[in-house]
């Protein structure tokens, strides 16, 4: 069965939701993860243990959704030379990014141990759970290396069209970091020790069936070590399309905190109901993140043979697609955002807090199958920094500022503070049409790319 997709002809639903679907589940499994981790260790350590796990987890979880979006450049980059049909440049391009990324993991894997001890200070981390937190971070970033390879070997399989080889790696790995876990922390006791040295061995293995994978791709052409260097004009290419994705990730994801930082504000049960909705929300949002991935690298192969018009028309596709989901995700997060709450907790003043907060993110969710089907259409384009502004626009000029105001109001809830959502997301959309309109007469002279 051939792994691989040449979205550059043929229909255009079809694999487009075939490229999806594994998209979909592979970063259900990856959100899991830590999850796993967690539920483990909750029922055979003690508070302490998962404390730590809970605190280093979501850190590192940061740091994985950072090289991700880095990563994305060489996705967009692989995407565009495969569109072009210059499959003899594959291997350099796939060598410079083995050079570049595996400088970056070692470098993670000295300096991260060396700084535990401050990033978990800069958690507010409990006094009684520092010492195991930061023995888990010091083990997970001194296993820095096999992330950032994981990471890198998911970006390269998606670029030359294969979203299944991903999922069958995490997979894998997600089922060895069960065994892992129940082995270490279930039979030996180690805690979050256990649960670190896990999750690295997991990932570890996750590379290597990778890497055997990678070997027997049929795009991977005549990769040879002499392939991997650092080849300068590949490297610009993939710092200029991956560094503004990052920078937005990491500015957006630092709004959302400053909002949850005000929600704290308003008493322990809107501390609670909105960290509930925050949890329900981050899985709800996997579909159109799933669509914004799985276009952009359609687009990437379209625009780089020099066919914006199905480029286009992959965007028009996922949107419709995807606002479908949309439609499912509003109403069950509007009507019936108690029956999800419950999911996560039993307190009558939490569930409530928690379906106030979901009303306005279930605008939201009809929105951000728009824009994240915009997002990826431009970055596919390689229009990555106009990416980075429009996410920084909506962060900075109207979610902060918006859920600021509200908060200060006598009358202000959970779901006025919430509705700063929406409000980013409309702004964004206005800006993404301004652009793709403005653009459409000259993505038809020259495609970018």
């Amino acid at each position: 069965m051939r792994r691989e997709n040449d979205f550059t002809r043929g229909a255009i639903l079809g694999p487009l939701l075939q490229f999806v679907a594994p998209m979909f589940f592979t970063l259900f499994l990856l959100s899991m993860y830590s999850a796993v981790d967690l539920l483990i260790v909750g029922q055979f350590a003690d508070a302490v243990s998962v404390s730590a796990v809970s605190t280093g987890s979501q850190l590192m979880m940061c740091v994985m959704t950072l090289i991700s979006a880095f990563a994305m450049g060489t996705t967009i980059h692989l995407g565009h030379v495969i569109g072009r049909g210059d499959t003899q440049k594959i291997p350099a391009v796939i060598g410079t990014n083995i050079a570049l990324f595996g400088a970056a993991g070692l470098l993670l894997s000295l300096v991260f141990p060396l700084l535990a001890g401050a990033a978990t200070d800069l958690m507010q981390t409990p006094a009684e759970a520092r010492a195991d937190t930061v023995l888990y971070l010091t083990i997970c970033g001194a296993g820095s290396l096999p992330l950032v390879a994981y990471t890198l070997l998911c970006s390269i399989f998606r670029g030359m069209g294969d979203s299944r080889t991903p999922l069958v790696t995490v997979a894998i790995a997600c089922v060895i970091n069960i065994l892992a876990d129940l082995y270490l922390v279930a039979s030996l006791g180690m805690g979050a020790k256990g649960a670190a040295i896990a999750t690295v061995a997991a990932q570890a293995a996750s590379v290597a069936i990778s890497c055997a994978m990678l070997r027997k791709h049929p795009r991977l052409g005549d990769l040879r070590r002499r392939h991997v260097r650092f080849n300068r004009a590949v490297i610009r290419r993939v710092v200029a399309l991956g560094a503004p994705i990052a920078v937005q990730d990491v500015l957006v994801n630092f709004s959302f905190l400053v909002i949850l930082g005000i929600i704290n504000q308003l008493g322990l049960v809107a501390s609670a109901g909105g960290g509930v909705a925050e949890k329900i929300c981050f899985f709800i949002m996997l579909v159109p993140v799933a669509f914004m991935d799985s276009i952009s690298v359609f687009v990437a192969q379209n625009v780089g043979a020099r066919k914006p018009d199905r480029a286009r028309k992959s965007l028009l596709y996922g949107i419709a697609v995807s606002t479908a989901f949309g439609v499912v995700m509003f109403f069950f997060s509007f009507f019936h955002g108690d029956v999800l709450a419950a999911i996560f907790t039993s307190e009558p003043p939490v569930i409530a807090a928690a379906v106030d907060y979901l009303k306005a993110y279930a605008m939201d969710c009809l929105l951000t199958c728009f824009l994240f089907c915009f997002i990826g259409y431009f970055s596919g384009l390689g229009m990555t920094r106009f990416v980075m502004i429009q996410g920084l626009v909506g962060a900075f000029l109207v979610r902060i500022p918006v859920s600021l105001y509200m908060s200060q109001q006598e009358w202000a809830t959970l779901f006025h503070i919430g509705l700063a959502m929406p409000c980013a997301t409309v702004v964004q959309i206005a800006l993404c049409f301004a652009v793709y309109f403005l653009g459409k007469k000259r993505l038809r002279a020259f495609p970018l790319g």
